[in-house]
């Protein structure tokens, strides 16, 4: 991953901020996570009254690229309204587990353009997989 497709895509990602609704926590998340081709989908964080119902902001990616048919993920990039780096929670750790290309890497990107980067397998050691198991497109 490049330096400068990091800083495109942090561009992005604080631009969808806005779009987040955050009314409870009055955090606000945005997440893109990239498929093999380098294809990137995007997702926001939803809240809702009912909570825990609503929906973080790496699965609404994740529901936006299998919706487009993607497979596997290649990296998830995350930005958010806090000071600071941010990491997936642990539902959302499963998550992408269970699309992650062996060594999916996270990358969490601050307001001033920092970033730091995790494997996935770092941020969930010894994380649950079925045996063999990777996720299967329509035409399989």
């Amino acid at each position: 991953m490049t330096e400068t497709r990091a800083s495109a895509v942090a561009g992005q990602l604080r631009r969808l901020l806005g779009n987040s609704h955050a009314p409870h926590s009055g955090v606000r998340v945005a997440a893109a996570v990239e498929g093999p081709d380098g294809a990137l989908h995007f997702g926001v964080n939803v809240e809702n009254s009912a909570y825990p119902e609503g929906v973080c902001a790496e699965a609404s990616a994740i529901s936006a690229a299998v919706t487009a048919g993607e497979t596997s993920i290649g990296r998830v990039y995350l930005a958010s309204s806090l000071p600071g780096f941010i990491w997936p929670c642990g539902g959302c750790r499963q998550k992408i587990l269970e699309f992650a290309e062996d060594g999916c890497e996270i990358v969490s990107l601050t307001a001033d353009g920092a970033s730091e980067r995790q494997t996935i397998e770092a941020l969930l050691p010894l994380g649950f997989r079925l045996a063999g198991r990777r996720p299967q497109s329509a035409a399989e």
